[in-house]
């Protein structure tokens, strides 16, 4: 257990590090409180919208 814990660490310090940066940047764009608070949810979930972009992108 201690193993797998160990080999998720770098996943979870680049989803870490994601989740701050979206934070930061949804937040920032906000144009009021209620914007912030949606900008920080979507913050949790940004690696949704990169895949959504990623294959619109890619024309799948």
């Amino acid at each position: 257990m201690k193993s797998d814990i160990h080999n998720n660490a770098h996943q979870s310090a680049v989803y870490g590090l994601g989740l701050i940066g979206a934070a930061i940047y949804y937040i920032a764009h906000a144009t009021g409180f209620w914007m912030g608070v949606l900008g920080f949810l979507k913050a949790l979930v940004w690696p949704v919208f990169l895949v959504y972009e990623l294959l619109k992108f890619l024309g799948a």
